[in-house]
């Protein structure tokens, strides 16, 4: 009886790291750059920041690179922990 639950938990374990491992292989890459939109319909970009950043809200659009140097030669906020105006060669 007990080997049977044992066994029982060992395939579930199993089919648990095979699920995990396939999400991570399926997981869309990280983007290189993307804009934190504003609230509402329509709502415009507030800040540029760097693909991946852990501040970035959900609210959000990727962009490429040559779209985030002319956002932020616009005036657009770059954001101040991931530094994308840094990361793409930006000077004041």
């Amino acid at each position: 009886m007990w080997v049977d639950r044992i066994d029982e938990a060992i395939v579930a374990a199993e089919q648990r790291e095979r699920e995990r491992q396939q999400g991570e292989e399926r997981r869309p890459p990280t983007p290189d750059w993307i804009v934190e939109l504003g609230i509402g319909v329509g709502a415009r970009p507030i800040e540029v920041h760097v693909g991946g950043c852990y501040a970035a809200g959900k609210r959000q659009r990727v962009i490429t690179r040559e779209q985030a140097l002319a956002a932020l030669a616009d005036g657009m906020r770059a954001y101040i922990h991931c530094r994308p105006d840094t990361e793409l060669g930006v000077l004041g």
